[in-house]
């Protein structure tokens, strides 16, 4: 996803609309996913990220054995799936068909008329087939917008030669016996201790226009424990974690499963993965937490209604048990099907079965769907780096929570 490097920034006919809600499926069987391929036929562009192209071709032929009436062509996503948002609103009529996207930006996407709610008979598919947390991501005003395929949830990955398993379970203990690189100017990376400290981002469901509370004692604790971060010699603030690694001056950092084959590279034999530690705030300790990010495709709305049904077909069938096993073995993408998730190459995986442990609730909040978010990526990062480098002082740590809420919760 390389969600997290992001750049962060309707509706059509109602035969379009018909058309989608045709086009479902009953099939309890993930590797099919609609029952017949009678009738459907069209031209259907496929967005996705670079690294993942050789794959969704492989992808498409098993389509096209199918639904050889479709003509499937798989391009690269202009500036990758985290700019989904961005590239398709340029001009909705020249995206492509059916395109990569994080669940984050579902809401505004959807709020824009870029796309159109799943059917009936598609959401039933993919809330029998899919993981709780997949369906809630993709879910925005009770309504599925898009098919998941993966979680992604950051790790602890570290070099087992210098830190133990035990080591690890603890922030306190992985800082005093080794050194942990992470970076305070990421937002997605550090937001979480937010979480951990016990407050909400958008509420409970994350789309509660006024439910983010870390203007409250305990926003301001996990703003301390940021600033302790800066005096203590086991962690080290870089924006190149990986580099840090491979030199050996890191034994530890906070990465996603995207890049677990490079790290494996740069760590060899010494490769070790765990979910994230626990951490100490106001004297207690609590669980580190991620941010839990779904990748989905969704269907353009504004695709030719001759293409609807072909595109909504392929969406589906590209995000089917088979096609996640596949991207999992060749991209480390995680599944979010049933199925796939118990496969023995997935329960075998250390990888895997972090990121799937992160994935629970009380390791990760799901990453809102607010149209806001936009406004939050720009506002948090000077917030936690300010406390992580003293710019912003203790006793402005009150009014600088107040001003960042302010920001995040108003109307668009």
């Amino acid at each position: 996803m390389k969600l997290w490097k992001k750049i962060l920034m309707g509706s059509t006919s109602l035969v379009a609309i018909t058309l989608l809600a045709a086009c479902g499926s009953n099939s309890s069987d993930s590797s099919s996913s609609t029952s017949s391929s009678k009738g459907v036929s069209g031209d259907v562009t496929l967005w996705v990220d670079t690294q993942q192209v050789p794959y969704y071709k492989t992808i498409a032929k098993n389509f096209n054995k199918k639904y050889p009436d479709v003509k499937v062509k798989v391009q690269q996503s202009p500036n990758g799936s985290a700019n989904a948002k961005t590239d398709v609103a340029k001009d909705p009529s020249k995206a492509a068909d059916v395109f990569e996207v994080p669940n984050d930006q579902l809401g505004q996407m959807a709020d824009a008329g870029y796309i159109n709610p799943l059917s009936p008979d598609a959401t039933k598919t993919v809330k029998n087939e899919s993981v709780a947390a997949a369906v809630k991501g993709v879910q925005w005003k009770k309504q599925l917008y898009a098919f998941p395929f993966a979680q992604q949830a950051q790790t602890l990955y570290y070099n087992k030669s210098k830190l133990s398993a035990e080591d690890v379970k603890s922030w306190d203990t992985l800082t005093s016996k080794g050194v942990v690189a992470t970076d305070f100017t990421n937002a997605y990376v550090a937001y979480p201790v937010f979480f951990s400290a016990g407050t909400q981002l958008y509420g409970s469901t994350g789309e509660d226009l006024k439910g983010t509370n870390i203007n409250s004692t305990k926003g301001v604790d996990a703003m301390k424990w940021f600033a302790a971060q800066k005096s203590n010699k086991g962690v080290m603030q870089t924006t190149n974690a990986l580099n840090q690694l491979k030199s050996g001056k890191a034994s530890a950092i906070l990465d996603g499963p995207w890049n677990a084959s490079n790290l494996k590279k740069v760590l060899g034999d010494n490769f070790a993965v765990a979910p994230y530690p626990t951490i100490t705030i106001n004297g207690k300790q609590v669980q580190m937490q991620a941010f839990l990010g779904i990748e989905a495709f969704a269907v353009n709305a504004k695709t030719p209604t001759k293409n609807q049904k072909a595109a909504q077909t392929l969406a589906q069938f590209i995000t089917n048990e088979q096609s996640q096993l596949i991207i999992y073995k060749g991209e480390g993408q995680i599944p979010v099907n049933k199925k796939a998730q118990k496969s023995n190459a997935v329960t075998s995986d250390a990888v895997a079965v972090a990121v799937n442990t992160m994935s629970k609730s009380d390791h990760s909040t799901l990453m809102p769907k607010m149209p806001q978010m936009n406004v939050f990526w720009n506002q948090a990062a000077p917030l936690i780096n300010g406390a992580y480098t003293g710019s912003i002082k203790p006793d402005q740590y009150t009014t600088k929570l107040d001003t960042f809420v302010k920001a995040v919760s108003k109307e668009n």
